[in-house]
């Protein structure tokens, strides 16, 4: 007697039925692998850390939350924590800065690619490049900066040796290319800015601001939030330029939190391995409470259309 055919058809193996739903996570696995090795385990071994006393040699003591409790007493680190602030509200001049210099740039007008060139070129050069090249323009003596206020004031000034200065002299030296990035980032948003819309706007008879803020801003809400985290990130993270330029003075004045970081957890100031952890968890929650704001008021945002 025949075998009557299965009426459901020749059973499919189990690759064929899921993989369509497999194969992307094979793709992701090698990059959620080192994303979880080098990202994911670092944050929380600096968790666990930040609750002992260590030196990276010895044996672990356990002190719970002592590093934190003395943070708070840490002259240092408070001169750290607001410093980073500055950094904070400052750098955020970047974002503006950037949208003017890519609707400035954002013309078909001759030499255009020339002038873009000469605009993003900061972007392109190392922090440790830009740190030296601000470091002999405040130079004394022979700075430019320094003789240029020494030929309009009688005096000149010393940047990078003035307490009440030298902070603010770092920021404007990391803000040149972070600048040029957001720059970057907005050119990009403006070529893909729908000409429709704006064809629309100008025969309801909007230009200037209007059309800015109505039309063409609303579109560029995905480079501006890059821009803004981006920023975040840089601001938070100032250790390059600190490290050249000041190397944390004059007089500790110039310190920021990645900084003291290194000072008291890799450096000869301490070896301090656990109550650096807890400066870098501090650090860390710092940049995930505003970084998870913008995330919540753009999906907020996205809902709402």
């Amino acid at each position: 007697m025949t075998a009557l055919p299965d009426a459901h058809g020749p059973k499919r193996s189990w690759w064929k039925s899921n993989q369509q739903r497999v194969t992307p996570w094979l793709f992701l696995a090698p990059g959620l692998f080192m994303f979880a090795v080098y990202v994911i385990w670092p944050i929380a071994a600096s968790f666990r850390f930040s609750f002992y006393d260590w030196d990276g040699l010895s044996p672990m003591e356990w002190v719970g939350w002592g590093n934190y409790v003395e943070l708070w007493s840490d002259r240092n680190f408070i001169i750290s924590l607001k410093n980073n602030i500055v950094w904070l509200v400052l750098y955020m001049l970047a974002v503006p800065a950037g949208l003017g210099l890519a609707i400035f740039l954002n013309q078909t007008v001759t030499g255009i690619r020339l002038y873009k060139s000469l605009f993003f070129f900061p972007f392109v050069i190392s922090q440790v490049v830009v740190g030296l090249m601000f470091a002999w323009f405040y130079a004394p003596n022979f700075g430019l900066f320094f003789q240029l206020t020494e030929w309009l004031t009688g005096t000149g000034t010393a940047v990078l040796a003035n307490p009440e200065y030298a902070t603010y002299g770092i920021i404007v030296a990391g803000l040149w290319p972070q600048i040029a990035y957001c720059m970057i980032l907005y050119l990009t948003g403006l070529n893909n800015v729908a000409p429709d819309q704006i064809e629309a706007a100008r025969l309801d008879g909007a230009k200037g601001l209007k059309m800015l803020w109505y039309v063409v801003l609303p579109q560029l809400r995905p480079a501006t939030f890059i821009a803004v985290v981006v920023t975040v990130i840089g601001a938070l993270r100032s250790f390059d330029l600190v490290s050249i330029m000041t190397n944390g003075g004059p007089f500790g004045q110039t310190r920021v939190l990645s900084f003291y970081m290194y000072e008291r957890a890799l450096s000869e100031y301490g070896f301090r391995m656990g109550y650096g952890a807890a400066i870098a968890v501090v650090l860390f929650l710092i940049m995930m409470v505003f970084i998870t704001g913008f995330v919540w008021k753009m999906v907020r945002d996205e809902r709402g259309h």
